[in-house]
């Protein structure tokens, strides 16, 4: 057997630290009233949605301890977190474009492959019909701010860790709609999907004792949480998308699972990602790791790393909720595990990548080789050294789960 990575080492550190803290503090409180926040000053354990926490306190220990590595992701990390201190405030209410509903406290965005196919004029303004070309971004999308706005507020929630007037209201009603032929689409719901569970990453950090955030904060954020839940699983777009074979589908267990979690409701959660063995994995995934629904597109790596972001984010999700999704295997072989390995050659540049692309883009795959290593794949552990790391630096030590590491918008 290979020897513990030094994550697995750091959380069994972690965990002994925080064992003997809790029991620390369970006598203390015989004498002393509980204070009315948890404090986390040194090994207390957060109750995380996708991360884990018990990595994170390892974390600490392992930079108090001088560990390199940490120190240069934290590094890395505190850079971008700095730069979005000066950010914002963001919020639905800043669009000039009005939504279907005549509210603005609507979200709102146009599909990002959908272009006109006319010239625009004064009897036909916006160019109908749209078409699609698949994988070029219609620069027009960026003129409804919504989509870039909840990506910059939600990676500066997540770094940095409801006012009724900018609030916005718990649907996607209105999400990548196409000009002249429909007002919002289920497919939309993927620009919430994994962006949205780091903010309940870091909602739940917060509640773990950061000052300025109240208990009230608290109970309406899992309060609009459940709203959205609730419009997930009943709404038309999101029954739409609950039914996509593709990377969609997969992003769509993972947000309604982790927004369950968060909101309370674990045994659905932990229903969603069971499932998700047979709903998705069986589907998705060949005995040699390939994926057949993302390998139809022009830019088939991109979309291969992508839906890894999906699945290993849902695993480790899914080890809070005691399912091991990790361990799954389909019918054919394929698993987890197998669709990382199929990467590696690209990945660590030993070969070409074999489908087309029209973008290509090495590093996409590395946090998700890390997720795989951490949870035992042999194979992406002696891979991680050999990826090149994203422009900002590998941040993975810091914040373990797998994200969008190539910059383009595509989702």
């Amino acid at each position: 057997m290979l020897p513990p990575s030094r994550s697995s080492r750091l959380r069994r550190v972690a965990a002994v630290f925080a064992t003997v803290a809790g029991l620390l503090a369970s006598a203390a409180g015989a004498a002393t009233a509980a204070p009315a926040a948890r404090s986390c000053s040194f090994v207390c354990v957060p109750d995380t949605v996708v991360l884990d926490g018990l990595h994170l306190a390892g974390n600490k220990i392992g930079l108090l301890a001088g560990d390199r590595t940490l120190r240069t992701s934290l590094s890395n990390l505190l850079k971008q977190a700095d730069a979005a201190l000066v950010q914002g405030p963001w919020t639905v209410m800043s669009k000039d474009r009005i939504p279907p509903s005549g509210d603005k406290h609507d979200y709102l965005s146009l599909a990002p492959y959908y272009w006109p196919s006319q010239p625009k004029t004064p009897d036909n303004p916006q160019g109908c019909p749209y078409v699609s070309r698949d994988g070029e971004v219609n620069p027009e999308m960026k003129n409804i701010p919504d989509k870039a706005s909840r990506l910059t507020a939600f990676n500066a929630i997540y770094q940095l860790s409801l006012d009724p007037a900018t609030k916005m209201n718990p649907n996607l009603n209105f999400a990548q709609g196409i000009p002249c032929q429909t007002d919002g689409r289920g497919i939309g719901i993927i620009e919430f999907s994994y962006t949205f569970t780091q903010v309940l990453d870091a909602a739940r950090i917060l509640d773990a004792g950061a000052p300025g955030w109240s208990k009230s904060d608290a109970t309406a954020f899992r309060g609009w949480s459940g709203d959205f839940l609730t419009w997930l699983r009943t709404s038309k777009n999101g029954t739409d998308e609950a039914k996509a074979t593709n990377n969609h589908g997969t992003f769509y267990d993972l947000l309604t699972a982790a927004t369950a979690s968060y909101a309370g409701q674990k045994d659905l959660a932990r229903q969603i990602v069971r499932d998700s063995g047979k709903a998705r994995i069986d589907h998705q995934i060949d005995a040699d790791g390939g994926q057949p629904e993302e390998s139809t597109r022009t830019r088939t790596y991109h979309y291969h790393t992508f839906n890894l972001v999906a699945l290993t984010r849902l695993a480790q999700l899914g080890l809070h909720l005691g399912v091991n999704l990790w361990a799954y295997q389909n019918p054919k072989g394929g698993s987890i595990f197998a669709a990382v390995d199929h990467l590696l050659p690209a990945a660590t540049g030993k070969e070409k990548w074999p489908l087309p692309d029209i973008h290509f883009i090495q590093y996409a795959a590395l946090d998700s080789v890390h997720a795989a290593a951490d949870a035992g794949d042999r194979k992406a552990r002696a891979a991680v050294g050999q990826i090149p790391v994203p422009p900002g630096g590998d941040l993975f030590p810091v914040r373990p789960a797998a994200e969008q590491l190539d910059d383009v918008s595509t989702t």
